[in-house]
């Protein structure tokens, strides 16, 4: 405990020579194989913090702008929790259409404007690279928080941290993405998050939604095998992770398509009892029908677990970028 009775964070100490002070967390490529290993030491900390105590000091005085143009449930409660939960508070911006935004004002100004306020500003844009520009006209740090079908770093990164509570490891597993690649960007994260493993691959799309060809191409020049299907049953008695997202009717111009496979792949118990009797199965939500009800209660589902593994990754991200651990 601190002087005032607060709770420190056990093994971990102000370090701002850390490669993640002062900078942007815009895309999965950017981190290193130790800067995982310490973003998820410093994650496991948190959640023992949590579970112990439940909240720190630790950025106290400290403000995160929380700018999403587009809706969002778990990402953003994710982040004013993590924030708030570490001591500081949060400004936050939702419903951009009531803002200067509606105005016409640019995505600069809107970030240079926010950034008079916080010290740190998450964003969630419905254009790829936003995140990018943002991050090029601010002077505080920027955690994208997706950005159209591009990237989505953060959701990678408790994903990947996912996989690792629950298997207790990376290297040496089969991971079998399921549904929505084209369009799925915390596919896209994690996938390159994984080229860093040594993982075999498996897509498992229609054919109008497979991974799109850029990040194939990153895998196959980082050595990772991968098979391409549109079968499921081809993979799951094989795969230790399954990871399966919904058909974003939002990304669809021609809603017929939509229609003709946004029921492609429904996960239901039947299927559940062909996979391995320690695996993962995962999916970033919401979810809109792909995973049925009635498998929640079955050990081997991750995925809410997942959800809360965000919030301690973003407790980490955020004491990280801010140089408090």
């Amino acid at each position: 405990m601190t002087e005032n009775g607060t709770q420190k964070i056990v093994g971990l100490a102000p370090n701002r020579q850390h490669s993640l002070y002062g900078r942007d967390i815009v895309s999965v490529n950017q981190f290193t194989r130790p800067d995982l290993t310490y973003i998820f030491r410093v994650a496991d900390e948190m959640r023992s913090l949590v579970k112990r105590v439940g909240a720190t000091d630790l950025l106290k005085g400290y403000v995160l702008g929380n700018l999403f143009y587009e809706p969002s449930t778990r990402t953003s409660s994710s982040f004013i929790a993590a924030m708030e939960r570490l001591g500081g508070s949060v400004i936050p911006i939702h419903g951009v259409q009531y803002s200067s935004v509606s105005k016409g004002e640019s995505l600069p100004d809107t970030i240079r404007t926010l950034e008079c306020y916080a010290d740190v500003i998450v964003l969630r844009h419905p254009e790829i690279g936003a995140s990018t520009v943002a991050a090029r006209y601010a002077s505080k740090p920027v955690i994208s928080a997706g950005d159209g079908a591009g990237e989505h770093p953060t959701q990678g990164l408790l994903d990947l941290y996912t996989i690792y509570s629950e298997l207790g490891a990376v290297d040496g597993l089969h991971v079998a993405m399921v549904g929505d690649l084209k369009y799925g960007r915390t596919v896209h994260s994690l996938a390159r998050l994984l080229r860093l493993y040594d993982v075999q691959l498996s897509f498992v799309a229609p054919d109008i939604l497979r991974l799109p060809g850029e990040i194939k191409e990153e895998l196959a020049a980082a050595g990772r095998p991968l098979h391409e299907t549109d079968k499921l049953d081809e993979v799951i008695a094989e795969a230790d992770v399954i990871y399966v997202t919904r058909v974003q009717k939002e990304r669809f111009a021609d809603l017929a398509l939509y229609e003709e496979v946004k029921d492609y792949y429904v996960v239901t118990p039947e299927i559940m009892s062909r996979a391995k009797e320690r695996m993962a199965l995962m999916h970033p939500l919401p979810r809109v029908g792909e995973i049925h009800a009635d498998v929640d209660d079955d050990p081997r589902a991750a995925y809410f677990r997942q959800m809360e593994n965000g919030m301690y990754i973003r407790m980490a991200l955020l004491a990280a970028v801010l140089g408090k651990v």
